[in-house]
């Protein structure tokens, strides 16, 4: 293997698709994409991604977005405007803007790159590493293109390790014992096992890896095919594996792990169980995910906001909380929390009890409220008294309970109320 004078990640762009609907989400995503959507009380999804990018040494990032995507380039104008073009660092947002023809959307995730082709051949970077902005793990995006470049493969594509029958609902990868794909399944009824570990199968992360002239041609090609989907995963990618060399990088090769995260992390929020779950799990003792790891910070927009503050030390009215994590400008004005997740700006008042609660910036929740297994928009007012998370059939025909019992709660279903 030759040695390298710099690292790959200096000469590849990140190039984040960040325009889906997340539609299982419900209503949190009626006005935000879900790359958008909170987490972990003060980032936003497509942090992850963009912290891995820069993390990993990659000074040029792309975004392409097209749904609700107002909040999602404000996130991006304030929290990731400290790319310098002198130091060769780019950061451009790429919205579906028709650049291609008057009437086109993107149409696809391969042609949300091909619309901004000549954006990226601009920019002269040798490699792509093409991402999903909708998922939370933490990746060294360094050792998969170390892969790519070794291997000698037309694409390299991130897998995670699977029980087999739970691949269903992913994009399957059917490896040989090199982790060359020969066969890529979108889906499968019957996923396809691992050479040597039959049980387990490679399902796709969304994060692909090209020689940046390779893939741009690729995508002429498939632009100009009347019958393409132009999409990566129905598309492009079982047309390499076809015609090409295909290879699998398997996640834990290169996740980032701190001394408290025993296995390799990688989470789809992306319904309102999943999404409540992985903020919950933060406040666990040692949780899953170490968000506390300064070696490989979760950049965002870092809001100029007072600390959090708790106040009353009277029987029943006592501002505290127990295994929770709590962002600035919080005030706990005689409440009890307990396990939960509260984001800037959030207001408890006095007698309130909260238990599994994930609340949303600038919430405001008014005296004696009990809200136990929630998720709360942002800036719901919560009425004085209310009570969610006991009356399974009350909660359902008031709001968006979920299969597992979990009550999300916008301000048009409290406006219905009419408390």
């Amino acid at each position: 293997m030759e040695k390298r004078s710099q690292p790959l990640a200096r000469d590849a762009m990140a190039y984040v698709l960040a325009g889906g609907r997340g539609s299982r989400l419900k209503e949190l995503t009626d006005r935000r994409a879900k790359p958008a959507v909170y987490f972990g009380g003060k980032a936003r999804i497509i942090d992850f991604a963009l912290s891995n990018a820069l993390n990993s040494g990659i000074r040029r990032i792309g975004v392409a977005t097209q749904y609700k995507a107002h909040s999602l380039i404000r996130h991006l104008q304030r929290g990731w405007n400290f790319f310098r073009p002198e130091r060769n660092e780019s950061f451009d947002i790429l919205p579906a803007s028709q650049r291609v023809s008057e009437t086109q959307w993107y149409e696809g995730t391969a042609d949300a790159v091909y619309q901004n082709i000549d954006i990226i051949e601009d920019h002269g970077v040798e490699y792509m590493v093409i991402l999903a902005g909708d998922h939370i793990y933490k990746m060294d995006y360094e050792l998969m293109l170390q892969q790519h470049v070794d291997s000698g493969a037309d694409v390299t594509i991130g897998c995670l390790e699977v029980p087999r029958m739970e691949a269903t609902g992913f994009g399957v990868m059917h490896v040989d014992e090199k982790d060359q794909i020969i066969a890529f399944v979108e889906k499968p009824a019957d996923p396809p096992g691992i050479p040597g570990n039959p049980e387990m199968a490679l399902a796709s992360m969304g994060i692909y890896v090209f020689h940046t002239k390779f893939l741009m041609d690729i995508l002429r090609k498939d632009a100009a095919d009347p019958s393409s989907s132009r999409d990566f995963g129905k598309d492009i990618i079982p047309y390499i594996v076809q015609h090409g060399k295909a290879v699998a990088h398997r996640f834990n090769q290169s996740c980032v792990r701190s001394d408290f995260e025993s296995e390799a992390y990688w989470r789809d929020v992306g319904t309102i169980d999943a999404y409540w779950q992985a903020n919950i799990d933060l406040t666990h003792v040692t949780p899953e995910l170490d968000i506390y790891d300064s070696t490989w910070p979760i950049w965002t927009f870092a809001e100029i906001k007072p600390p959090a503050k708790f106040v009353h030390d009277d029987e029943n009215r006592r501002g505290s909380a127990i295994s929770s994590l709590v962002s600035g400008d919080c005030i706990i004005s005689g409440a009890t929390l307990n396990r939960s997740m509260l984001f800037t700006g959030v207001r408890v008042n006095s007698y309130s009890r909260l238990e599994g609660a994930v609340i949303l910036p600038n919430v405001k929740i008014e005296r004696h409220a009990q809200l136990k297994n929630v998720v709360i928009d942002s800036r719901v007012v919560i009425p004085e008294g209310l009570v969610v998370g006991e009356d399974p059939e009350m909660d359902a025909k008031r709001f968006r309970r979920s299969e597992n019992g979990i009550c999300l709660i916008t301000q048009a279903m409290i406006d219905k109320l009419g408390m």
